[in-house]
């Protein structure tokens, strides 16, 4: 009996002991990497792919993918920066246009954010194109506008804007608590609410789902208005952080270490299968891949091999599992 509950422990938790793992190599091999400042500065960095994580996570949950939110998330940079630059700046991108107060151009950036992916959800939902199809589209389409809405990075933005990227409240970076507080809001989502469940009945069987009585075109929708929401916050951080949101290298890549920590977090591409916890740790232990292989100045080429190879591996045991299940 003891033996079973011990292997059952150990199979709910193995993404979190893998982690500990992680992080008692990387400690012994770099041991600058156990420190205080280190944790901030990991966190810190993987904070933005953290809260698109738990965006897509809701797409991968629908049997879905989105693969807007990298281009989504400099859209959104980009625009609202333009509208917060002070007048008198001699490059101001819009010179006829604001400033307007930083909360409305946040408010505004989220809205833009939710309404595309309201958009592209409702594609997906009505006209049952591919997800994988549609977002790729609405990458493109995301990235391209930004690039046609300015040239140059937008620069010169006040602190009021920059503050949630950029700030620290006694030493501690708000963008952390940001990270947190989104936490927070997934878990209730995905555990709590009728959405939530909505989301688990469509992703494992949406002819089922449909059957009990839910609108799998409306669930569909707030999915990717949700994964979209995640995404402009996530721009607006970014922009925040860097002082600029630039149309071509904001949220470059970004959707691939999103999908990544949701895929390792447990996320099942099959649908119907997810557990916030653990895209947690899936994200955590991105993070410290990402932090080891910097402090012991690896190529940038061989990062991303490295995470190319844990999705690889992440979604091969997925299915494997899924297999036996059937």
């Amino acid at each position: 009996m003891k033996g079973k509950i011990n292997k059952e422990f150990i199979s709910t938790n193995m993404i979190w002991l893998i982690l500990i793992a992680m992080i008692i190599i990387v400690s012994i091999i770099q041991p600058s990497f156990f420190s205080a400042s280190n944790a901030l500065t990991l966190l810190s960095g993987e904070s933005v792919k953290g809260i698109m994580a738990f965006g897509i996570m809701f797409a991968i949950l629908s049997k879905g993918i989105d693969l807007t939110i990298g281009a989504s998330a400099a859209l959104v940079a980009v625009i609202t920066a333009s509208l917060v630059q002070p007048a008198d700046y001699a490059n101001k991108l819009l010179p006829n246009v604001g400033p307007i107060p930083s909360w409305l151009a946040w408010v505004l950036g989220l809205a833009i954010g939710v309404a595309l992916g309201a958009a592209y959800g409702a594609v997906i939902a009505y006209t049952k194109i591919p997800p994988f199809i549609a977002t790729l589209g609405a990458q493109l389409i995301c990235r391209a506008s930004a690039k046609i809405y300015t040239k140059q990075p937008v620069s010169n933005l006040p602190d009021s804007f920059r503050f949630f990227g950029s700030a620290k409240i006694g030493g501690f970076p708000v963008i952390i608590l940001v990270f947190i507080v989104m936490y927070i809001v997934t878990a209730f989502l995905l555990t709590q609410t009728r959405f939530g469940a909505n989301v688990f009945a469509v992703g494992g069987n949406d002819q089922a789902a449909r059957v009990a009585g839910i609108n799998v075109e409306k669930t569909l929708i707030l999915v990717y208005a949700w994964c979209s929401f995640c995404a402009a916050l996530a721009g607006l951080l970014l922009a925040g952080r860097s002082g600029s949101a630039d149309p071509a290298n904001t949220g470059l890549n970004y959707e691939l270490d999103a999908i990544a920590a949701a895929t390792v977090g447990g996320t099942s591409h099959s649908g119907g299968i997810a557990r916030i916890s653990g895209v947690l740790a899936g994200i955590l232990i991105l993070g410290v891949v990402n932090n080891a292989l910097v402090m012991m100045h690896v190529d940038d080429n061989m990062t991303n091999i490295v995470k190319g190879l844990i999705i690889v591996v992440s979604v091969s045991l997925d299915m494997r599992k899924n297999a036996k299940k059937a």
